[in-house]
């Protein structure tokens, strides 16, 4: 089998599915790309890869070539891994990786062959395809088939050789067939593990639906429980209580309720939007109106780190916002997750940013996305350690969850801050040990203790009973007539 594209989705599955037995054959226009993957160096962060490449490199299943001829030759089944972008100028996706692909392959097949899409694409792309590849490869009796990946970075090698479930858009007998041997090593190793991995053979449009609806479902989630966050921090609730209660709920489960500054990356956001775009040529843009709003919540957070951020640090307002001049912010965290180097639309960079450009001395810190941070924000400052990042700091935002930055020492990072002050942007420290350390601790959707919720006030007169006074409306002149 071969992959076309070897970025994050394809050099994975290509890595994955040698180590499950197959000969692999990976292709890319890039060529720096390809040579660093031949040398046995993988081109992005994703834990346990490396050793997976260089072991299916020595033992000869795997391979690398940007020649479409060769790749052509080669494969049996050809899986289609390129990005899908958002286009320019707009929210839709940009096909035009996946039309290269298809017609670079197609024009040097010569035989019978299945092109499997994996690549995360409107509905509709994949009879796209098919006619894409009747038109360069007639009458070979090539066929098209879709399998959507459902990769996490951070756990892609685990999600690939050992996934929550395989979904198939097929049309013949002959393709499925194809596919389902294309996945046999995957259910050989389940079989072998004891455990059961679904599979969902269906249409095109449903195949290509799923990973759609899927990640507006996650990101939905998650600004639901942002939105909770917005709620909490003027009513005087604390969200991280909150969503560990409502996840004991078996409908709602506690995944992806950690409320925070949002997501980001290269698919949740992308693909939202998307989708709401796809939906609208299709006549059904008002079924997924609620997606904007999903989109604007997740947006609204990073605002919220500046607006928490001023309070602390006592900035003055400006006509473009609060005013930063001269405050020393250690940002901790750049890549949109952890165990990842991906910043794309990562908001802990995108937060950097906008505080250096609000006159913020910033000192950027991420384990892993450093350069690719300094690549996509080359103003910024970036620290060499967690320590060079703290050190003076007036404030410490800790904007992406890594372990690094969980498991740190809060009294010896207090030894080197010049103001304790810490804002947790993913709700992922231990409070109660950053106070203790003597930091003024503020995690996103809770209301400080010292603070009544906005627009309420007691009630003056003591209760006989001994009880607490009960809140109300706080009194608002009433408007003449």
């Amino acid at each position: 089998m071969t992959f076309v594209g070897t970025g994050y989705l394809g050099a994975t599955y290509a890595v994955c599915f040698a180590e499950l037995g197959y000969e692999v054959l990976g292709f890319d226009v890039d060529v720096a790309r390809i040579a660093a993957l031949t040398a046995g160096t993988v081109p992005f962060h994703e834990p346990g890869l490396t050793e997976l490449l260089r072991r299916n490199l020595a033992a000869g299943r795997l391979r690398f070539t940007t020649s479409y001829a060769e790749t052509a030759d080669f494969g049996d089944v050809h899986f289609v891994c390129v990005g899908t972008p958002q286009r320019p100028g707009g929210t839709g996706a940009d096909l035009s990786y996946v039309e290269s692909a298809v017609t670079g392959l197609a024009a040097h097949l010569t035989r019978p062959a299945l092109i499997v899409g994996k690549s995360t694409v409107p509905v509709g792309t994949a009879e796209w395809v098919e006619r894409l590849v009747a038109k360069h490869a007639p009458g070979l009796g090539v066929q098209v088939a879709w399998s959507p990946e459902f990769l996490q970075e951070g756990r892609a090698v685990q999600d690939v050789l050992r996934p929550s479930r395989i979904v198939v858009g097929v049309r013949s007998e002959w393709a499925g067939a194809l596919v389902d041997a294309a996945h046999r090593g995957i259910l050989e190793l389940a079989a072998a593990e004891d455990r059961e991995v679904p599979v969902v053979v269906t249409d095109f449009a449903t195949a290509e639906l799923v990973k759609v609806a899927a990640n507006a479902f996650l990101a939905t989630k998650i600004s639901f429980i942002n939105a909770m966050a917005e709620v909490c921090e003027v009513a005087g609730g604390d969200v991280t209580q909150l969503a560990r209660a409502i996840g004991y709920d078996p409908r709602i489960g506690n995944r992806f309720l950690q409320a925070g500054v949002g997501f980001g990356g290269g698919c949740l956001p992308k693909d939202i939007r998307a989708f709401q775009a796809r939906a609208q040529e299709l006549g059904a843009g008002e079924a997924l109106r609620f997606l904007h709003e999903v989109d604007l919540i997740n947006q609204r957070r990073r605002g919220k780190v500046l607006q928490l951020a001023a309070e602390l640090l006592g900035c003055p307002p400006g006509p473009g916002g609060p005013q930063f001049a001269g405050a020393r912010v250690a940002v901790l965290g750049a890549t949109f997750k952890p165990h990842s180097d991906d910043v794309r639309d990562a908001p802990a960079l995108q937060i950097a940013a906008a505080l250096a450009r609000a006159g913020a001395g910033v000192r950027v810190y991420d384990p892993a996305g450093m350069a690719n941070a300094a690549l996509a924000q080359p103003g910024l400052r970036f620290a060499e350690s967690l320590d060079d990042a703290v050190r003076d700091a007036e404030l410490v935002c800790v904007l992406t969850e890594w372990p690094e930055f969980r498991t740190a020492d809060p009294a010896r990072l207090g030894r080197l801050a010049a103001t304790p002050l810490v804002i947790d942007g993913r709700n992922c420290l231990d409070a109660a040990a950053w106070t203790a350390a003597g930091w003024r601790y503020r995690g996103l959707g809770s209301r400080p203790a010292d603070r009544a919720p906005a627009g309420w006030t007691a009630l003056d007169q003591d209760d006989p009973a001994g009880r607490p006074p009960l809140p109300r409306p706080a009194t608002r002149p009433v408007a003449a007539r």
